[in-house]
């Protein structure tokens, strides 16, 4: 597949820079090194790998490290060279990698949770990493130390985390749907407030802490935008992919959220518009346009001598409608709809050629994405699949070059 790959871009679309491949299970994480070519995996098969770009133009691998158990999540901290793996035993360990990543020393293992670790950040102010489960927990520890500062629980599977550095809050999505936001202390925490929009489990997050908005994506497909500094609970729901969103990254300065899902769908939403919040679904007992009954209306189906129908909902106005009130489909991008979905008839006339024309660009990775991160300032991404490829992309074609963020033409 090596046609696949080009020295620079060809046309509006993420150019393939490279492929990594050497893995012998999934890749549960790929991250970039910062003002590096190099690419830090951590895989299924229990491997730790540090991949370097050489002469060739290839990237072999610097450091290979086998760990005792699966290998399902990983944090790293430029500034200070340190990786943090998460296994799926629990035990988070701890490394130090030598500033020509040729050479990495075990530091210590933290035992962070009784089952499989599903993400991980570093603090460098507070020296914690904070990490959630699927014990159903977060917990934080001292990286002096290496004990256990606090643990709190939830009902589900903790899925994925998000964390203000500054603030020392906590966003945790677990496989029920929900987002919780937490506070944490030294010993202890307190549960701020809980999100609940998605119907599917939480299987990503980004934090901006800028903009104060929060990003999930979820098993439903879709994303949702928080206005957690607004305090205005859900603004707005991204409906695009066709498979579960895996990864999201939301680019402060171009305004541009990227999203991948596990069928290797890559979006790239432009949120620098003002958009519209999709109206929350109404209930009613008959169709609201047509009034006819729906088929747990039992009254009015007497009375009138009719069956009932089944009862709808147009994605435009939120109005509970009936299938012959609602015959039309349409997408809608200023709401999120990027493909079509169902409006009731008066909606669809309402609804101009222009306001189909799409806000996000849709583009094909070639493998079932699990895991995505990027490293904005030089406008590259990497993916990891369940096909134990990674892939380097140059995403600067799609999001756009400028200076402000760093990016350079290739």
């Amino acid at each position: 597949m090596a046609a696949e790959i080009h020295s620079r871009p060809q046309s509006s679309r993420p150019v393939l820079l490279s492929k990594v491949e050497g893995h012998q299970d999934v890749v549960s994480a790929a991250l970039l090194i910062p003002k590096e070519d190099g690419v830090i995996t951590a895989s299924e098969d229990r491997t730790i790998r540090v991949w370097l770009k050489r002469d060739s133009g290839q990237y072999w691998p610097s450091i290979y490290h086998t760990m005792s158990s699966p290998c399902s999540a990983m944090a790293y901290h430029h500034d200070s060279r340190r990786i943090f793996v998460g296994q799926d035993n629990g035990a988070i360990m701890e490394f130090h990698v030598s500033e020509d990543f040729n050479k990495m020393n075990f530091v210590k293992t933290y035992p962070a949770h009784q089952n499989r670790v599903s993400a991980i950040t570093f603090c460098l102010t507070s020296e914690w990493v904070i990490s959630t489960g699927h014990d159903k927990c977060i917990s934080w520890m001292c990286t002096r130390s290496g004990s256990m500062l606090g643990r709190h629980y939830f009902t589900s599977w903790a899925s994925c985390l998000q964390y203000d550095h500054e603030t020392w809050h906590a966003f945790v999505g677990d496989y029920s749907g929900q987002i919780t936001l937490l506070k944490l202390e030294q010993n202890t925490c307190s549960v701020i407030t809980t999100l609940k929009g998605h119907e599917g489990s939480i299987t990503s997050l980004w934090w901006d802490p800028v903009q104060r908005l929060l990003f999930s994506g979820a098993s439903d497909h879709s994303i949702i935008m928080w206005d957690i500094g607004g305090r205005k609970g859900r603004t707005l729901l991204l409906q695009g992919h066709h498979d579960k969103v895996q990864a999201i990254c939301y680019i402060q300065l171009t305004r541009q959220l990227v999203s991948c899902s596990a069928d290797g769908g890559i979006a790239v939403w432009n949120m620098d518009i003002s958009r519209e919040e999709a109206p929350q679904w109404l209930e009613s007992d008959s169709c609201q346009k047509c009034e006819q009954p729906f088929f747990w209306n039992i009254k009015q189906m007497w009375d009138t001598k009719t069956l009932g129908l089944r009862q709808h909902h147009c994605r435009k106005c939120g109005q509970a409608v009936c299938g012959k009130c609602s015959t039309k489909r349409s997408s809608y991008p200023i709401m999120g709809f990027e493909f079509q979905v169902r409006v009731c008839d008066s909606c669809f006339e309402s609804i101009k050629d222009e306001d189909r024309t799409s806000l996000a660009t849709f583009h094909e990775g070639k493998h079932n994405i699990s895991h995505m991160s990027m490293d904005i300032s030089r406008g590259l991404m990497v993916t990891c699949g369940s096909d134990r490829i990674v892939k380097i992309w140059d995403m600067t074609p799609v999001v756009g070059c400028s200076l402000a963020t760093g990016f350079s033409s290739r």
